[in-house]
Parts: structure tokens; sequence; C-alpha cells
């Protein structure tokens, strides 16, 4: 196989841009003073004048840097904007076929915040959520037509997701709006499950008002930031939507997309990669390519961590499903 790190810079665009350049907010001092989601300059995409099947409200994945002086991004720096544009437009194509695409821009925290400890990390992802929180519930109290709504983002942005999910989806009737949320490269444990009912795990290709969640890896990690050892993820494979550690064969993956700031696909590869779930970390491991040929790119993951990846190795069966859980939504609200 050839190797495709020429692929690599877009890849870690969607955990880094210039961080330094931009100035950063105090983890917990500005969410007195949260963004206000009524103006359009604070959303990279409001599609409200879209008619359209359903609603997607996406969560971008970190691409910010930071340091302690400046942990959070800005959301006054013009470049900033720029990159959370592209990092979101990376996945945009594989929700928005039917869908008005809502993304907010949000004072996400820094990459750097991943290198402390889960304790010492928190503020600023509270920090992060308490703008995605609002920028929401703004969604509902604006633009929402009472359409069924995705849920959807990836690493930072899926953790966040998954907040929503607990705070806004507990109740019958939202509950029932809920397609599904699409919490891509991060983790979902037991406890939370057990300790929020409205956290539903998909079991299935066409469940809805469930979490589709998996974290990508090679079959020698035991060990990561996504998922520490010793901790358990529910997790489902997006080549046979299955959640036992049954193999799905590489054949079963419609094609690996990688693509660019604008969205364009740079390459498709049908069929690059099958996977199984571990039945000890509940993690998505992927079966028939070298680590070598992609390098996690950044020092906080280690050699065979596919975290870059996890949209890029199963694109398009992602892309299927999103489409395969809203005829089944529509199916079941005409029964």
């Amino acid at each position: 196989m050839k190797r495709i790190s020429r692929f690599l810079p877009c890849a870690l665009a969607l955990l880094l841009s210039a961080a330094l350049l931009f100035s950063g907010c105090s983890a917990q001092s500005e969410t007195a003073e949260l963004p206000d989601y009524t103006d359009s300059s604070n959303w990279a995409y409001l599609e409200t004048d879209k008619t359209a099947q359903a609603d997607v409200f996406f969560i971008c994945p970190t691409v910010y840097g930071g340091d302690e002086a400046q942990p959070c991004m800005s959301l006054d720096d013009a470049e900033a904007k720029e990159s959370f544009l592209g990092a979101t437009n990376m996945e945009k194509g594989i929700y928005d076929e039917n869908a008005r695409f809502f993304a907010p821009y949000y004072r996400q925290a820094g990459l750097w915040a991943y290198s402390l400890s889960e304790e010492q990390r928190a503020p600023y992802l509270d920090s992060a959520y308490a703008d995605v929180s609002k920028a929401f519930q703004t969604y509902l109290d604006e633009y929402d037509t009472g359409s069924p709504i995705v849920l959807a983002g990836f690493s930072q942005g899926a953790d966040l997701a998954i907040r929503l999910v607990r705070d806004f989806f507990d109740e019958p009737d939202m509950a029932q709006r809920l397609v599904a949320c699409y919490a891509i490269g991060w983790r979902l444990t037991e406890e939370e499950v057990s300790r929020y009912p409205q956290l539903v795990p998909a079991s299935g290709e066409s469940d809805t008002g469930v979490i589709i969640t998996f974290s990508s890896e090679d079959a020698s990690v035991s060990d990561s930031l996504i998922v520490p050892a010793g901790t358990k993820t529910y997790s489902i494979n997006p080549l046979n939507w299955k959640t036992d550690a049954a193999p799905a064969d590489k054949s079963l993956n419609l094609g690996a997309c990688f693509t660019d700031y604008s969205g364009g696909i740079t390459q498709e590869i049908p069929q690059l990669t099958g996977a199984y779930i571990d039945p000890v970390r509940g993690t998505l491991k992927v079966t028939d390519i070298d680590p070598a040929d992609y390098p996690p790119g950044l020092d906080i993951f280690g050699e065979g961590e596919y975290h870059l990846y996890d949209y890029q190795f199963f694109y398009r069966n992602l892309q299927e499903n999103v489409n395969t859980r809203l005829a089944a939504y529509e199916a079941d609200a005409a029964a």
C-alpha cells in the first residue's frame, strides 16, 4: 500500500491551527459572557432558508492549540474562524444531503488542555460546553421548525454532543425528535449510560434516538487519550453496524474519503480496511492497514491511534447510515 502521509496536513487540521496567534479566554470567568447566537456571525453554518428532511447540529473538533495563558479559542479572530470552518467542512458532506446544517462557533478548549489530567481539563471543557449549550438553546428558540434532529461531532465536539443529549433530550418531547447522535472519536461509558437513561448506545444500523460512537485504533493499542487503559467504551462497528466482536471484512467498507478544508474529497479508497470491536476496551480495531501509513501526527497520540482518521476511514458508511436512520425515523413516525 502506498503511504498517504501527504494527507496528514488535512488530518492535522482537524486538531491544530495557528494556536499561539489567537487570544484565549479564561476557562471559567467568561462563561458569564456567552456569545450571542442570534448573531449569524457566531455560526459557521446557519441554514435557516433551506427546506430539508431534518436539522443537523454539528460541533466542530479541536482546531486550536493554546497554552496555559491562552487556553481557549477566541471568536474575535478571523483566522481562527477560517480554520474552524474548514474543519467543519471536512465532515459536513456526511450529514447535509437531506438536512439543514447548523454549526456554531464556540470557544473550544485548546489541544493544550488534553495534556492535563481529566480533573484539570474539566473547567476548560465546561466553558466550551457553555457556549455550545447556549447555541443549541438559541437554535431551539429562534431557528427550530420542529424537524427531526441529528446531533453530530468529532473529538471534543463528540464529547460536547453527548452532553447535549444528556441535558436537552431527557424529556419525552425532545427525545422523540432525536434521530441519532453521531459522537465519533470519543467514548461513552457504562457509568454514564447508567446515570443518564437518555444516553442510549446504538445497537444496530437503523435504531433511532441513539448515540453512535467509536474510536479507531490498531490491534496493538491498549491505552489512549480517548479511551484510557482500564476504561471500556460502548461502540458500534460502522462496517457491519454490530456491537459485538464479529469482524467486518474490508469488503464492507464503502469508501474511505480524505477531505480538505473545502469539504472536497481529495482521494477515495474503497475497501480500505476492515474492523472489529475489542471485547475488552470496546474500541474499534482497524485490521488491514499499517500504522506507519497513517501516523498519529501529534505527541498526545501514540502509534496505532487512528483518531485523526475516525471519520475518514468510514466516510461512505457513515454517510449512508445517516440516510438509513432518517428513513427509519420517518417510517416510525408514520406508523
